[in-house]
Formats: C-alpha cells, structure tokens, sequence
C-alpha cells in the first residue's frame, strides 16, 4: 500500500496515525452518515449530527481523542462541522495544500485539503505540515516560512473588518445564528478592529447558479463511471445521483458563463479587500440538527431546494479558493454550538491565521467549554 500525498507528509513528520474518521458518502452533505459506519453524533449533544464532511473530525477534536485532524473542503466541509462541534477548521488558499498526482488538477480548483484543532497554533503547526510545493501540482504554491511561527503575538488592532452577515436577507438563518457571531465580532472590535457592516455589490443568486454548475461538472468528471455502471449506480446516494445528472448535463458554454460569474465576483471580491483585511459570514445557516435527519428542508419558513442549498453560506469562499477560518462563536440557548468564518484574499492565510489566533486569545471557547463527554469537561457550556 502506499500513502496519499496527505497522509505521507503527515506520517514523515512524526505524527501517530489512528485511522479514518467518519464522512458521509464521497464526502456529499454537510451531516457525516452512511450505511457502513452510521451516524457520527454530535459531543455536545448525541441527538445531533457533528456536520461533514469532516464530521468525525470534527466531533474527535471536541471529545479530545485527538489533538489535531485533517480534512477536506469543498462546500465547507472544514468550517460546517467546526461550527458544529465548537472547534476551529481552516479552508487555505488553493494551491497551499497540494493535491494528489490523479485524476483532474488544472480546472477543479474548488476542493483543498486542511487543518483542524481546538486552537490556532496546533493548527498553523499541521498546516506546515500539509501545505508546500508538488511538481505534479499546476496551482500548487511555494512556501513562505512557518505559520505556526509567523503567528507571533497577534493582534486586531487597527484591522478592518466587514460583516455579511445573511446578505441583507438573502440567506435563510436560523434564529441566533447572526446575534452570536454579532457577539462574537465584538470581541474583535474590543480588541482593537473596526468592524462594519458589508453588502457586497454582487447578485448572490447569480453566484450560487455558478456554484451549481461548477461543482456538478467537477462530481460527474469524476465519478460518472460510477453511474453509468448500473451495478454501482444502483448502490449510490441520492445526492450523488443528482450532482452526476446535473453535471452530465452542462455544456461548454454554460461551463463558461459559470466560470464568467466566479469571474466577476473575483473581481468585486479584490475591490473589497481593498478596503477590508477580513469579511465575515456565520458558518452555518442552521444549529446542529437531529442525527436521524438526511438534509435540513426548510429554514423557518424557507424551502430549501436542492441537498445542500442550506450550506450556500460557505460558497463565496470556496468558489474562489479564500482563506477562510472557522472560529467558535458560542452556543445557542439549547446548549448547541455555533461558529464564523474569517475570509481573507488569496494568499493571505498567515494574516487570517493571526486574527483568529488574536479571536482565540480573547475567547478559547473549546478549552473553556468541553463537551460533558470529553475526559477534561470542566464546565458547561453557556
């Protein structure tokens, strides 16, 4: 047998390699299930779902079976389940984490592997680990020193900072979703940061019609044999079946006004970060829900049209391929945690690093909250 890139680079450094843990099916959906390992439950409450698709990942840092995790990131599958399970998941910038010489590398540049702990500095001390250059790798970026040493000793001081919050109402949310991360920038203001409220001048709607057609194109490439195989296609999940059909059915031009649109919203993106070092969305539009639960199909009194329409929260990072840091935000009043993605340009993952690690500082929600089901649970969550 012979490792992946990930898992090699990991295990030459030392680490101590305890397996796999939980995902849903080909890593579809924000909610790690499946017919082979079950449900992975929630350490903050087992009547719950952890997230995905780095589900167990995240649920093993909150129960402190493990220090640090690595996971992978298309639509938020390192920052949902961070949210979930009140622990800190990183998205890089594309090309930070090299890819596996297989398969398709030149125009999937929505998906990236990354880091997960329960503080930044073990975090940055893993992403060292990942991150590099790989000649096999077209948008694979050189190094530029330690991370985890250029945290240093972080501040917000004098950092600007721009709440999305639900787009001027355009995403559904949860009650508390936006009044605990409102909390949570507080904190950043009172350490120094001018945080302001931020619409940006882009159709959102626009933005997840491209995200649909980019992201079913890239699942059918890559696993359309599984579905013209009436033997595997029989054994597939719904959701799997969707994003193939759909993604069979885009041509090249519908292909090309997608990318147009991520395009554009690049452009306006940049014009932004011009004014901001850092914008800010909840990283989730829903609190942990019950584990028995496929999907979310509604939020309040919003339908949710597709299996993952209750995730678009995550998408404006990951169609551009931004640093974006989840960082625990607190709990809802029943107890169920909640989290926000700091979101920076290309390259800029050292800077977002030092303002989460300056949030972290001021906050540490998972070492003053465990889940009662950790061996060090000390207190109760808020």
């Amino acid at each position: 047998s012979v490792d992946d890139l990930l898992a090699a680079r990991i295990r030459a450094a030392g680490a101590i390699l305890i397996g796999k843990t939980n995902t849903p099916e080909f890593g579809l959906g924000s909610h790690s299930y499946n017919p082979v390992h079950g449900v992975t439950r929630n350490p903050y409450d087992t009547t719950k779902g952890a997230g995905g698709s780095s589900g167990g990942a995240a649920a093993a840092l909150a129960a402190r079976l493990v220090p640090v995790a690595d996971g992978s990131d298309t639509m938020g599958s390192l920052r949902n389940p961070a949210a979930f399970c009140n622990v800190y998941g990183f998205r890089p910038s594309f090309g930070l984490v090299p890819r596996d010489p297989a398969g398709e590398v030149f125009l999937n540049q929505i998906s990236t592997d990354g880091p997960m702990a329960r503080d930044i500095r073990d975090l940055a001390l893993l992403l060292d680990i990942l991150a590099g250059p790989a000649a096999h790798d077209p948008h694979s970026q050189p190094r530029q020193g330690s991370l985890a040493q250029g945290l240093g000793q972080p501040s917000a001081r004098g950092l600007r900072i721009g709440w999305i919050g639900d787009w001027d109402g355009y995403l559904a949310m949860e009650p508390e979703i936006l009044t605990l991360c409102e909390r949570a920038l507080r904190v950043l203001a009172e350490t120094g940061a001018t945080v302001e409220p931020l619409v940006p001048a882009f159709d959102p709607a626009s933005l997840w019609s491209a995200w649909l057609t980019l992201r079913s194109f890239h699942n059918a490439g890559s696993k359309r044999n599984l579905y013209v195989d009436r033997a595997t296609r029989r054994l597939l999940k719904p959701e799997l079946i969707y994003e193939i059909e759909s993604g069979l059915a885009v041509d090249a031009m519908a292909l090309h006004e997608a990318s147009v649109a991520r395009s554009a919203f690049f452009f306006t993106m940049a014009e932004l970060f011009q004014a901001y070092d850092a914008v800010v969305l909840p990283s989730a539009q829903v609190f942990p829900f019950a584990a028995e639960q496929d999907w979310p199909k509604t939020i309040g009194d919003r339908p949710m049209d597709t299996y993952h329409r209750w995730m678009e929260v995550v998408v404006p990072a990951s169609i551009l391929g931004l640093p974006a840091l989840n960082v625990p935000v607190g709990f809802s009043t029943s107890g169920l945690p909640m989290g926000m993605q700091l979101i920076g340009p290309r390259g800029t993952d050292l800077a977002i690093l030092r303002l989460g690690q300056a949030y972290h500082e001021a906050t540490d929600w998972p070492g003053r909250y465990p889940p009662r089901v950790a061996p060090s649970s000390v207190a109760k969550a808020p």
